[in-house]
């Protein structure tokens, strides 16, 4: 509603300084006063006018000083919400390289105990299968 009212108050001015100057020419030429009482008369209706375009300024710089607090606050806003989604990322990517650090020791861990059992087992097949081979030779031996 206010932007209707923005530009309704552009083009009023436009009317005002036309009729202004419409009113001025029309007031000197069928003016039943004398030519000074006129001057007077023209001189106040430029007060007037340079009054109400001090007036219209002020408010003009206002408008403009509350439309750029607005962007600014909303500047502020979106600069905070897009610290806040860096920061979630941020967090986000630490949970997922904490788990693929936790997954590949695991799965070293695991490899490890699997070389380690491997290697029991051919030391026990080995030292076993030593002892086997001995016993046969010492039986084969008696008879």
């Amino acid at each position: 509603m206010s932007e209707y009212y923005e530009k309704d108050s552009s083009g009023n001015f436009g009317w005002f300084v036309a009729g202004l100057g419409l009113g001025a020419l029309l007031g000197v030429l069928y003016a039943p006063k004398s030519g000074k009482e006129t001057r007077e008369e023209l001189a106040a209706s430029a007060r007037e006018g340079k009054d109400y375009l001090r007036e219209r300024a002020r408010e003009v710089a206002q408008q403009a000083s509350q439309a750029v607090d607005r962007g600014k606050e909303h500047l502020d806003e979106y600069v905070g919400l897009g610290k806040e989604y860096v920061e979630r990322g941020r967090a986000q990517w630490s949970e997922y390289v904490d788990r693929g650090r936790d997954l590949v020791s695991e799965q070293a861990d695991k490899i490890t105990a699997a070389v380690e059992a491997g290697r029991e087992a051919y030391r026990n097949t080995t030292e076993g299968g030593g002892q086997q081979q001995q016993g046969s030779q010492s039986s084969n031996q008696r008879s």
